[in-house]
C-alpha cells in the first residue's frame, strides 16, 4: 500500500527503534508460532491471531479518526490480499512448523523476493532484473535445492512430512508474494493501517472457515503457552511491528527496510538454536547461506528501466503480519 512520504525529519533514535522492531519482533514470530502449534490447532491460532489483531488495528484507526472504510472495488482488493497474504500465506508456516524447525520455515519464506523478482518479469509492464538479479535468482534456487536436500531424502525413506510441509511453505510464500503484487499495483484511500486492519480480519475469517471445514478445531490447550503465544503475535507480530514498518516506509528508502528480507531468518535461526536446540546439518547450512546471498543480490539489484528495485517495492508493499 503506498506510503506518502512525511514532511517532517526523521527522529535517528525512533528510526533505529523501528529497525530494531521490525527485525527482532518479526524475526521472533516463527518461534511465537513454533510454540503456540505445539498447543493449538493452525487454524485456531491463525483466526485467533488475525481477528483480535484486525479488530485491534480498526478500532485504532477509527480512534485516530483515520479514513477506514473501504469502497466496493477496495474491498475486493482487501478480501483478496487478506486471504493471500494472512489466510494462506501465513498460516501455511503455522500449519508447517508442525513438522518443520523455525529456522527453516523462515529461510524458505526468505524466497519471497526471488518470487517477486519472477511474477514481476511476465506481468504486463512488468520490468526485468539485471544479471546482478539473475545470479540471485539462480542462486536462491539452488540455495533451495541444499535446504531441502536432507527432507527429500527422509522422503525416500518413508517419511514425507518434513518434504511435505517444506512445499506447503513454498506455496505460502507464493501466495503471500502474489498478494505483494496486488498490494503494490493497488491505490487505497483509506490509511494504510486501516487497510492491514481489514486484511488482517478477512485473513482471520477465512482461517475460520477453513477451520470449521476441516473440523480442525479438536485438541486446542487453552492455557498459558497458548496465550503467550497469540498475544505475542497479536501485540508484537502485527500491531507494534507494523506500526514501526510503516513508519519506516514513510522516513527510510524502502532498499533499506527491504533489509528485513535477510536479517529475519537469520533472527529466527539463531532463536530457534538457542531456545530450541535446533540444528543444521552442514549442507542446510550452505543452502542457508545461498539464500541469504540470493535475496541481497535480488532485493538490491536494479532494474533494466533503471528505477529502484520493484521486488523491494512488493516487499515493503506486502508484509504486515
Amino acid at each position: 500500500m503506498p506510503v506518502n512520504s512525511a514532511t517532517s525529519a526523521p527522529n535517528r533514535t525512533k528510526i533505529l527503534l523501528c529497525f530494531a522492531c521490525v527485525y527482532l519482533f518479526w524475526g521472533s514470530t516463527y518461534l511465537a508460532m513454533r510454540y503456540g502449534v505445539e498447543v493449538l490447532p493452525p487454524f485456531v491460532l491463525g483466526s485467533v491471531r488475525f481477528l483480535m489483531a484486525g479488530v485491534l488495528m480498526l478500532a485504532t484507526s477509527a480512534a485516530l479518526k483515520g479514513k477506514m472504510w473501504p469502497n466496493r472495488q477496495e474491498l475486493v482488493r482487501l478480501v483478496v490480499i487478506g486471504v493471500l497474504m494472512l489466510g494462506c500465506g501465513n498460516t501455511s508456516v503455522i500449519w508447517a512448523e508442525q513438522y518443520l524447525p523455525t529456522g527453516l520455515a523462515a529461510l524458505l519464506v526468505a524466497v519471497v523476493p526471488l518470487y517477486a523478482a519472477l511474477i514481476e518479469i511476465v506481468l504486463p509492464r512488468g520490468e526485468g532484473l539485471r544479471v546482478k538479479g539473475w545470479v540471485g535468482v539462480c542462486i536462491g534456487f539452488v540455495g533451495l535445492v541444499f535446504l531441502l536436500w536432507p527432507g527429500l531424502r527422509e522422503g525416500l525413506r518413508g517419511d514425507s512430512r518434513q518434504i511435505v510441509a517444506a512445499g506447503v511453505t513454498l506455496g505460502g510464500a507464493m501466495c503471500w508474494t502474489s498478494a505483494s503484487v496486488i498490494s503494490r499495483r493497488s491505490t487505497f484511500r483509506i490509511s494504510g493501517f486501516a487497510a492491514a486492519g481489514w486484511e488482517m480480519l478477512f485473513g482471520g475469517v477465512f482461517n475460520v472457515l477453513m477451520l470449521v471445514a476441516t473440523k480442525g478445531y479438536h485438541g486446542a490447550q487453552w492455557g498459558l503457552q497458548a496465550w503467550a503465544s497469540t498475544l505475542y503475535l497479536v501485540a508484537f507480530g502485527s500491531i507494534l511491528t507494523y506500526s514501526a514498518y510503516v513508519y519506516l516506509l514513510d522516513h527510510v528508502a524502502v532498499s533499506k527496510v527491504a533489509t528485513y528480507a535477510y536479517v529475519n531468518p537469520v533472527i529466527a535461526v539463531v532463536l530457534g538454536v538457542i531456545l530450541l536446540h535446533e540444528r543444521f546439518v552442514a549442507v542446510e547450512y550452505v543452502g542457508m547461506a545461498a539464500i541469504l546471498v540470493a535475496v541481497f543480490l535480488v532485493t538490491s539489484s536494479k532494474m533494466k528501466s533503471g528505477a529502484a528495485s520493484v521486488v523491494n517495492e512488493d516487499i515493503a508493499a506486502g508484509q504486515e503480519a
